[in-house]
């Protein structure tokens, strides 16, 4: 028989995990945000239009109040004079200062349904994707960090909209209009003394905080590690009480917090200096303002309502001008942390679908391993040119010692991993030519590891065919003998089973995972050390069922315990990733190789590995 063609090698997601890839720009990351928002892009411009009518408003304040005070000067005792102050005047404040907020709080009704789904669209994105990547980044990754990612990734987004759309933008389309007022309605000195303070202190502003970035960022990197490290403790905690490494745990992580700590201080240090610079600039730009305008009031080429108009003018630049520090750098903050988020989207799929790969079509269920070579590290190869078929109907056992690559069968057939050589076909179609989400489907598997959802036990069994009935459920879970032991506990099937199933002995874990694969019904069967949890009284009594199941499907056995795997049709022996033998059990038993070594030292109470 012809060995198929090698497969190309793909670059291994655990190289694009060590490796850190350099930040993009923030034009970059904005750009790569724009796209979720143009969705939204009448909303945007129907909150752009009542941003400009806010400002409008905001900025006809100090007019409207100039000619009030302009209108009050009278006399004291001019009775005349109070009578004839335009009523109209204080109406139309009032009525500018309402319009300013009614502007500002329909600009956000607006836009609030942008920015969530901007943020929705993002994080979907994001955990799809996640899901998709191959099991070798999440065997290497460190969960800690990266939802601290996401989590940071997603307030990113809010952060970003919030700070410029409702915050930088306003304020430069407020500076215009002031500076543009200020030129023609006065001379150019009032609009140049502004112009002169602003790009001081933007300059500044910009300066110091691109300085301070590097400690927020290694405050972030700090507070990752902490939180990885707290939360890989507490998911070991088993562990941790074993060893008694209580106060060790506690140490590593105080380590962590008393790095924080002084990064925090460093940072809240520069911050005190930034904030202090801009207050200098801004009281050193109100004082020449008002000089200028008192001397044009003395001269008399102004009126005392001009005055209290330019100083209202200022104060209402500079007091958002006064959070442009902050704004800044949350900004800048923002950024980087939606890149990180942009980079776990753009992580190399090690395992991907062929372009317009067809869904796999289960006709008999004919499983073939043809010349199958595979290695998770190239210096370390783990099968060796492997041959054999599964067919319809049938059990097929692989047995061996421990890392001789048994349960690595498992994943390749699933595709967690792709071959490096030769090739898996089912019913005559090569597992990379169809689509992973059809080949999944038509395989279950009962793991040696069973991890469960913190959920009900019913969630746990129904996991294997979303949407099945309580009937269905139960029937799955007394065809696995646990619906006995369920029924018994006070809640029954709403009984919660807590963190990765720990409420749960090992053996009621291995028999949920069992009854929600027999929940599936696929046409192709793993069971990998599947009783291994189990008592000799359980093995027996699931083994029978397990066989029973398993009639008229094709059924891939992973087995460690020789006891389990007497009734397969064929027992294949694998040694560092080679098959030794091949046969049924009395007939290898006969030969008296590897496979009979291994019964008699299993039968003396020895171990084979």
């Amino acid at each position: 028989m012809r060995k198929p063609a090698t497969a190309p090698p793909v670059p291994a997601e655990s190289d694009a995990f060590a490796r850190t890839a350099p930040p993009r720009s923030d034009w970059g990351t904005l750009a790569k945000l724009l796209p979720y928002l143009w969705t939204y892009r009448w909303r945007v411009g129907a909150a752009l239009v009542f941003m400009l009518a806010a400002k409008g408003a905001n900025v006809s304040v100090p007019l409207l109040l100039k000619e009030l005070v302009d209108a009050l000067a009278f006399k004291p005792g001019d009775v005349a004079a109070v009578l004839v102050v335009p009523a109209g005047l204080l109406v139309a404040y009032g009525l500018l200062r309402l319009s300013t907020t009614v502007f500002t709080e329909l600009r956000e009704l607006i836009f609030a349904k942008a920015t969530e789904g901007t943020a929705r669209s993002i994080s979907l994105q994001v955990f799809r994707h996640l899901h998709a990547l191959s099991l070798r980044f999440h065997l290497e990754r460190q969960t800690g960090g990266m939802t601290r990612d996401i989590e940071r990734g997603t307030r990113a987004v809010h952060s970003l909209i919030s700070y410029s759309l409702y915050s930088i933008f306003p304020t430069l389309v407020e500076v215009g209009m002031v500076l543009t007022l200020l030129a023609v309605k006065f001379d150019a000195a009032f609009a140049w003394i502004t112009v002169a303070a602003l790009v001081a202190y933007i300059i500044f502003t910009v300066t110091v905080t691109e300085w301070r970035t590097k400690f927020r960022r290694q405050m972030n990197e700090i507070d990752s590690t902490a939180h990885t490290r707290a939360i890989d403790s507490l998911l070991n905690y088993e562990t941790v009480k074993y060893f008694n490494n209580e106060e060790f745990e506690a140490r590593r992580y105080d380590e962590n917090l008393e790095r924080l700590r002084r990064a925090a201080l460093k940072s809240q240090s520069t911050l005190s200096l930034l904030n202090t610079g801009q207050q200098l600039i801004i009281a050193a730009a109100l004082v020449a303002m008002l000089w200028r305008a008192t001397e044009g009031v003395v001269d008399g080429r102004l009126t005392l309502g001009d005055l209290v108009m330019i100083n209202a003018f200022m104060i209402q630049l500079y007091i958002p001008l006064n959070f442009l520090g902050v704004m800044y750098r949350e900004i800048k903050q923002a950024l980087t942390d939606l890149d990180k988020m942009f980079g776990l989207m753009e992580r190399h799929r090690e395992v991907d679908d062929a372009p317009g790969a067809p869904t796999l079509q289960v006709r008999a269920g004919h499983v073939r391993f043809d010349h199958v070579s595979f290695a998770y590290d190239p210096a370390r190869p783990i099968l060796h040119d492997l041959s054999f078929e599964i067919p319809p109907g049938r059990t097929v056992a692989v047995v061996g010692p421990s890392g001789a690559g048994k349960s690595t069968l498992a994943r390749l057939l699933f595709r967690f991993y792709d071959v490096s050589g030769g090739a898996i076909m089912i019913d005559g179609q090569d597992i990379r030519q169809v689509t992973q989400a059809s080949l999944r489907a038509a395989i279950g598997i009962v793991p040696q590891d069973t991890v469960l959802f913190n959920d009900t036990v019913e969630y746990n069994i129904a996991y294997g065919r979303p949407g099945a009935t309580r009937e269905q459920v139960e029937a799955a879970a007394k065809a696995a003998h646990i619906h006995d032991f369920i029924a018994a506990t006070p809640r029954g099937y709403d009984t919660m089973v807590g963190e990765r199933g720990l409420k749960l002995s090992g053996g009621e874990k291995q028999r949920v995972a069992i009854a929600r694969t027999l929940l599936k019904n696929p046409a192709i069967l793993i069971f990998d050390e599947a009783t291994s949890a189990l008592d000799s009284a359980n093995e027996r009594a699931i083994q029978a069922e397990l066989k029973s199941v398993s009639q008229g499907k094709t059924a891939l056995v992973i087995a460690h315990r020789l006891s389990t795997v007497v009734d397969a049709h064929e027992i294949i022996v694998l040694e560092a990733g080679r098959m030794v033998e091949r046969g049924a059990h009395a007939e290898l038993l006969a030969r008296g190789g590897a496979y009979a070594r291994m019964w008699r030292l299993q039968q003396s109470g020895g171990d084979a590995s």
